[in-house]
């Protein structure tokens, strides 16, 4: 088999990135550690009491599921809108959408797994100040 063949490939995170939206992410699926062409897949941790940066992504969707713990996900231009995401539970953020993620407990911290129609979508990652423009 040659290095261009397609094979199935398993990933085993051992080490946290720290992302540009300033939560620790576990890169599993994405064009670089597979060479993936249409997906990223990762875990997030969300440290007890911590929230991402607000941001956006540019042009591509991102589904989660928490597998632990209780976010709160604040969305829309000045982060006005929020939904309350426990385990268990899916959450759709379609591009372009501002938001900020934040683990609601003061003492565990909050797991999710998080995909992307994008193998290269930390290249996307917009930083967002809510109101400005307003």
């Amino acid at each position: 088999m040659s290095d261009s063949t397609p094979k199935v490939q398993s990933v085993r995170p051992d080490v946290e990135v720290a992302t540009l939206q300033r939560l620790p992410y576990f890169i599993g699926i994405s064009g670089q550690t597979v060479n993936a062409t249409g997906l990223s897949m990762h875990l997030v941790v969300i440290p007890p009491g911590a929230r991402s940066e607000p941001h956006l992504h540019v042009g591509y969707e991102t589904g989660i599921y928490v597998l632990e713990g209780t976010v709160c996900t604040r969305w829309g231009p000045a982060l006005e809108h929020e939904v309350i995401s426990t385990a268990g539970e899916f959450l759709f953020i379609p591009p372009g959408i501002p938001h900020e993620a934040i683990n609601l407990s003061a003492t565990e911290p909050a797991r999710a797994v998080v995909a992307r129609n994008d193998p290269a979508e930390q290249d996307k990652v917009q930083p967002f100040a809510p109101g400005a423009g307003e």
